[in-house]
């Protein structure tokens, strides 16, 4: 009787299996631990990580980005793998509130474990905080202002958008310098999205007050010994081919000679055969070679005697942006020099920054592209630097693409949290519950901002909740002096778009981990022995 009662297996025997409330905890769990790491990065006080890489001790990063944090570090709870892919598409899409999207997601999850306990089915839930996102988002964009059709004003709006995106970042104490960098240089593309024409190049030493916005586009290279180290008007051929066979090189293959003199014909011949490719590159018109790989001794020889400067290894992600901004195709052949696109500029130099030569090229055809060269003391503040950059940029992008924007220093979370409480005032029934977990979720934003930074989160909170309710819609926190102030004088201001991401990828998050109901782990792959 006993064996038919008995469980028959299904899975492999090393395969295990979670399910109902187990499973559900250990969603929980792992989406929780996650939020609590970063949670800690958020708002103008939020502090740094440090990663060390498990293979190279020496090799670490310092940062609060969210992004780059999740992105590091190894997870084996499924879970806790969502919030990380919802932090990276946050970062791919918008650029920023990477950090954001994790904690909402996490303190949704927190507030549903808790309804969980108390007998609250999911599928309730997520009824719940699907009417609560729909009216979070109608709230948040009648809150929307835009100011596009007033140039002064926008320009205004971007740097205050810059300023706020930098002030959690470790350009907070330059954030004025970098916000006008940022919005110069996104400014420059009159409307155009692509940041590739937007350049970051990273050199040690200095101070961060020294980084700068180079009209031009800087190559990171060295000119060919003897060619010329100067150019007005050049004609710029882009090439990605070998200029390093003026030595022997048969892969593979052996060659049987008598003499010496039969080694010193083939050497010839193949001095002549790069010769005759020299000649047909100089033949296109051009005096100036960009070249993605090496260029040897003689074909550089033959450069320089005919006055044309040569630049070798130039890597495919600089050859590829000088090319988009130069106006030149990227060519490997030089048959047919009247098919070939010759970029061109109105100077070419050898320029110091620090200790280091690059080359400038200014004047561009391609008025849109510029260089930011950062200055700082270490490897690791340049890097930092780079991302916060990065970011801004990323913004800035969206902003000018989608121009709306929205009051920060939880302003916002207050003004959805306020208009979902009312729907909840009105929904009969459990869902009515779900609702004020999603209120409840969208404070814990200004009140983990509020715990950063030291001060009373609760009553800082309930002073923000009140002034909403009292009906002054602008009100935020001001983490400068520790209590509650106008956002909008405070010129807290962030983009339209990237906190609606913020609301809906959380969401999405949140609910794809609530129904989680078994998890399935497929038994390990068995290591056979080799047999020698």
């Amino acid at each position: 009787m006993s064996s038919q009662l008995a469980p028959i297996p299904i899975l492999n025997q090393n395969a295990s299996e979670e399910r109902g409330e187990i499973a559900r905890l250990s969603s929980f769990v792992g989406a929780i631990a996650i939020t609590d790491l970063v949670k800690t990065t958020l708002g103008p006080k939020g502090m740094d990580k440090i990663l060390i890489s498990a293979s190279n001790p020496n090799e670490l990063i310092i940062t609060n980005d969210g992004a780059t944090i999740l992105t590091k570090i190894y997870i084996d709870n499924p879970a806790a793998k969502i919030l990380v892919d919802i932090s990276r598409t946050q970062d791919d899409e918008v650029g920023d509130g990477t950090t954001s999207v994790c904690v909402l997601a996490g303190e949704l999850l927190r507030e549903g474990e808790r309804l969980v306990q108390q007998k609250v089915h999911p599928q309730t839930i997520i009824s719940g905080w699907r009417l609560a996102l729909e009216t979070a988002r109608a709230a948040l964009q009648s809150s929307t202002q835009d100011h596009s059709s007033d140039k002064v004003k926008f320009r205004e709006d971007l740097l205050n958008i810059a300023r706020t995106t930098l002030s959690s970042k470790i350009l907070h104490t330059e954030k004025d310098h970098f916000a006008n960098m940022v919005v110069d240089a996104v400014l420059r593309l009159n409307g155009n999205t692509n940041l590739d024409n937007i350049h970051i190049i990273k050199k040690s030493g200095g101070s961060l007050r020294e980084s700068y916005l180079d009209e031009g586009f800087i190559l990171e290279k060295k000119i060919g010994v003897g060619c010329p180290k100067r150019l007005e008007n050049p004609k710029i051929l882009i090439a990605n081919t070998a200029m390093d066979t003026d030595k022997i090189k048969i892969f593979g293959g052996k060659v049987v000679v008598d003499s010496m003199t039969e080694l010193s014909k083939m050497e010839d011949a193949e001095k002549e055969k790069m010769l005759n490719k020299c000649k047909k590159i100089v033949d296109h018109g051009i005096n100036c070679f960009v070249n993605r790989q090496l260029v040897y001794n003689l074909p550089e020889q033959y450069f320089a005697e005919h006055g044309v400067m040569s630049i070798e290894h130039a890597d495919f992600d600089g050859i590829e942006r000088l090319a988009l901004v130069t106006g030149a195709e990227i060519v490997s052949t030089f048959d047919h020099p009247e098919l070939v696109k010759i970029g061109t500029c109105k100077l070419i130099e050898e320029v110091m920054i620090g200790e280091d030569k690059v080359i400038r090229f200014s004047g561009i055809p391609s008025g849109e592209a510029c260089t930011i060269v950062l200055r700082g003391a270490t490897s690791h503040i340049l890097e930092e630097a780079e991302r916060s950059i990065h970011d801004a940029l990323c913004v800035l992008a969206v902003t000018v693409a989608e121009t709306r924007t929205v009051l920060g220093a939880g302003c916002s979370e207050m003004i959805m949290s306020k208009a979902v409480d009312e729907l909840a005032a009105i929904t009969p029934g459990k869902k009515a519950m779900a609702i004020e977990s999603f209120a409840k979720a969208l404070r814990q934003i200004p009140t983990i901002i509020a715990n950063n930074a030291g001060y009373d989160s609760s009553e800082l909170v309930s002073q923000l909740k009140a002034a909403h309710h009292q009906g002054d819609k602008k009100a935020g926190l001001n983490m400068r002096d520790g209590c509650i102030g106008n956002a909008e004088e405070l010129g807290v201001i962030e983009s339209f778009k990237v906190k609606q991401q913020v609301l809906v990828s959380a969401h999405e998050a949140a609910e794809m981990i609530m129904r989680v109901d078994d998890i399935l782990r497929a038994a390990p792959r068995q290591r056979s022995n080799l047999q020698h």
